[in-house]
C-alpha cells in the first residue's frame, strides 16, 4: 500500500484531499503545525504535529513516504499576506523555509513523487491588474510575482525544476472554495462572505473593495480530483498545470449577491473601498490540464456555494 504524506493536512485543501485518498484505499499520514487538527478528527489516519520550518522535523515526517502532497504553507486572504511589509516578509520567509525543508527531505528520503501546491501568485502582478487577464502556464515571464507569497511559490517551483531525481507535479490552483475552509481572520473571499451572511446582523455584510474585481472559483472536490490525476502524471521535468474553472467568471459583487441568495435571508450589503482589492482578474487557461490529465471541473458555482454554505452553517452553529 502506498504511504502518502499530506503536509498541511489539517488545512482546507488538505482535509478534503485526505478524505478522498482514504476513499481510494491509501495509507495516509497528515502533518500540520495546527494542533489539535479539528478538520481531521475521527479519520483513520496518522496525524503528526510538526513545524516544517525546522528541517529535523520535516525529515522525520517525510521518512518512509512513497508520495508527498506538499500543501503546507502560510496562506490567507489579501490582508493576511499583503497588508504591509512585515506580512510580505513573513510570507516569503516562512514559505521558503517550509519548501526548502520538505523538498530536501524528499530527496534525502528517496520519495518517489511530490505534488506541490503552487499559486496564480507566480504570474506577473502587473498583468493581473486588468480585467479579463488570462494566464497559461508559460506566462510567468516577465517575472514579477505577487509579493512575498508569490516569490516563495515561484522559488518552490524552481527547486523542483532542478531536482532531477524526483518526479513531481506542480498545481497552480485558482481560487478554490468548499467545505473545511478557514472561516476566521485569514479567511479568503468566499468563506469570509459566507461567515458574514450566517452571522448577519451581528456581523455586518461588508464586501471589501468596490466589488469590481473578477474571479473564477473552483469547487474543492474538482480541485482534489485534479491533484490525484496530477500524481499519476508526475514526472521530471515537473508537469505544471493550472487548476481552476474558467467557465464562470464573476465579479466580487455578483459573488456576494449569489451568497445572499443562497442564504435565503434579507440583508444589507455594503462596500468598504478602504480595504484592499487584490488583483483585478485571474482567469486560468486550463487547456494543458485538460490535455495532459484528461480533467476538467464539473461543479457549477451555485451548487458549490450551496454545499459550502450548508457546511459552514453547521460548523458555526455547532461552535456557539
Amino acid at each position: 500500500m502506498t504511504r502518502t504524506l499530506v503536509t498541511g493536512g489539517a488545512g482546507f485543501i488538505g482535509a478534503n484531499l485526505v478524505r478522498t485518498l482514504l476513499k481510494h484505499g491509501r495509507e495516509v499520514v497528515a502533518a500540520d503545525v495546527v494542533s489539535p487538527c479539528i478538520n481531521l478528527q475521527g479519520l483513520p489516519i496518522t496525524v503528526l504535529h510538526a513545524d516544517l520550518r525546522d528541517f529535523t522535523q520535516a525529515r522525520k515526517i517525510v521518512q518512509g513516504s512513497d508520495c508527498v502532497y506538499h500543501l503546507a504553507a502560510r496562506v490567507g486572504g489579501v490582508t493576511y499576506l499583503h497588508a504591509n511589509q512585515k506580512a510580505e516578509f513573513d510570507a516569503l520567509q516562512s514559505n521558503l523555509a517550509i519548501d526548502v525543508n520538505v523538498i530536501r527531505a524528499c530527496l534525502e528520503c528517496n520519495v518517489q513523487k511530490i505534488i506541490y501546491l503552487s499559486s496564480p501568485a507566480v504570474y506577473p502582478i502587473n498583468l493581473q491588474q486588468r480585467q479579463g487577464a488570462h494566464f497559461a502556464e508559460d506566462d510567468v515571464v516577465p517575472i514579477n510575482p505577487d509579493g512575498g507569497y508569490g516569490w516563495a511559490k515561484l522559488i518552490g517551483e524552481t527547486q523542483l525544476d532542478l531536482a532531477e531525481s524526483l518526479k513531481s507535479g506542480i498545481a497552480r490552483i485558482f481560487n478554490p472554495y468548499g467545505e473545511y475552509s478557514e472561516l476566521g481572520k485569514s479567511a479568503q473571499v468566499i468563506p469570509a462572505l459566507i461567515r458574514k451572511a450566517i452571522n448577519y446582523p451581528t456581523e455586518p455584510f461588508i464586501v471589501w473593495g468596490d466589488g469590481t474585481p473578477t474571479r473564477n472559483f473552483i469547487y474543492i472536490q474538482d480541485c482534489v480530483e485534479a491533484l490525484l490525476k496530477l500524481e499519476e502524471h508526475a514526472s521530471y521535468p515537473p508537469l505544471k498545470v493550472n487548476i481552476g474553472n474558467p467557465a464562470e467568471p464573476v465579479t466580487v459583487r455578483e459573488l456576494a449577491e449569489t451568497i445572499i441568495s443562497v442564504s435565503c435571508r434579507k440583508m444589507e450589503m455594503t462596500f468598504d473601498p478602504t480595504k484592499p482589492l487584490g488583483p483585478l482578474s485571474r482567469i486560468p487557461d486550463i487547456r494543458r490540464a485538460e490535455r495532459e490529465l484528461g480533467w476538467k471541473p464539473a461543479t457549477p458555482l451555485r451548487v458549490g456555494l450551496e454545499r459550502t454554505y450548508e457546511w459552514a452553517e453547521q460548523f458555526i452553529n455547532s461552535s456557539k
